[in-house]
């Protein structure tokens, strides 16, 4: 067989030419295999054309949670906006880690985006020692979508009916906060309270919202920061006193309810905050294309209303301004996880 290619080299080039005639190759399928070895690259996705799909939105908390219905709401009219299905999708457990795998994983074409709050994107990567993705090296922020405050709420067992009063207690006994995990943000926000204010509090985790915030109107932990949606129905009844909400201005939903920061402990702030994602390589086109129409959707009154009646505040800011501002948030809840020694598997 050697032989036979030694001889089919040593044939003038009119010879060879004539060979490939024959077994059907011609000389222009010769120059096109030599100039394009590969085979055809498919067609790239355009801003202009996109979408002409389905597009999936990962929500990486159950049925039911605030970043669920959020998520629903927000993919709702997106799909009127964009003219495609957008399928939220849930991918719950491991503190949201498991749908930012999903996402992680995602092909970068604009197809699959993410509803994640602060958690994925601000703490878990400080949090968990074992978190897979960096949320600002791994994935695009497109939008802020909405804020949601915690409040700090007291039993009828605590004798302080404002924050200053609070404060005074607990510079002469200690006291316990309780939350629906560690590393949550009920908690969180106890570790920068009890940092700020120099005080001696015991942070008491529970597997629920409901299951803390039973046993502080039944006088078994004394305070919570818990979520507004979750616990202001129990405030307007009169079961919980609230002293302090944890974002710099009041709440339109408890507008006679100062903020930590105005009551008493200047400086405090915490805000959940709910934001859109896609994989880091998703064309910045395409990145743009979500970006106006995720804005516009959220500058609708009536989305507005849906989120309030949630206890959320639509946002809707650029790619780069949330982008360094989930860079901020990244820096600040590091510095408490560390300083309060919290570590998770």
């Amino acid at each position: 067989m050697l032989n036979q290619f030694a001889v089919f080299k040593r044939l003038p080039v009119w010879s060879v030419r004539g060979v490939l005639f024959c077994l059907g190759l011609g000389v222009a399928h010769v120059t096109q295999a030599q100039s394009n070895p590969a085979a055809p690259a498919p067609a790239v996705q355009t801003a202009a054309d996109y979408p002409n799909k389905p597009i999936t939105m990962v929500v990486p908390f159950g049925p039911g949670t605030l970043t669920d219905i959020l998520a629903r709401i927000l993919a709702s009219k997106l799909a009127e906006s964009l003219g495609q299905s957008v399928i939220a999708e849930n991918k719950a457990g491991a503190d949201g880690n498991i749908g930012a795998n999903f996402l992680l994983a995602a092909k970068p074409d604009g197809y699959t985006l993410m509803v994640g709050a602060t958690s994925i994107g601000a703490i878990n990567v400080t949090l968990h020692k074992n978190t897979k993705y960096d949320p600002q090296r791994d994935f695009v922020a497109i939008t802020n979508i909405a804020t949601v405050t915690n409040v700090l709420v007291i039993g009828p067992q605590v004798p302080a009916k404002n924050l200053p009063e609070l404060l005074a207690l607990l510079k002469k006994q200690g006291m316990t906060f309780g939350s629906s995990g560690a590393g949550g943000s009920m908690h969180l926000s106890g570790e920068m309270f009890k940092k700020m204010a120099q005080a001696d509090m015991i942070h008491v985790p529970y597997k629920s919202s409901p299951a803390v915030v039973n046993d502080v109107i039944g006088g078994r932990v004394d305070m919570m920061f818990c979520n507004l949606p979750i616990c202001l129905p129990l405030i307007r009844s009169g079961k919980l006193t609230a002293l302090g909400v944890t974002s710099v201005e009041r709440s339109t939903l408890l507008p006679d309810v100062p903020s930590i920061s105005e009551g008493g402990l200047k400086g405090y702030e915490v805000e959940g905050w709910f934001g859109l994602y896609a994989p880091r390589a998703t064309p910045a086109a395409i990145v743009d294309k979500l970006n106006k129409a995720a804005v516009k959707v959220l500058q609708d009154p009536d989305i507005k209303s849906q989120l309030l009646s949630q206890g959320a505040v639509t946002v809707g800011d650029s790619q780069e301004h949330f982008d360094l501002f989930t860079r901020d948030e990244r820096a600040k809840w590091a510095k408490i996880i560390q300083e309060a020694g919290i570590e998770l598997e």
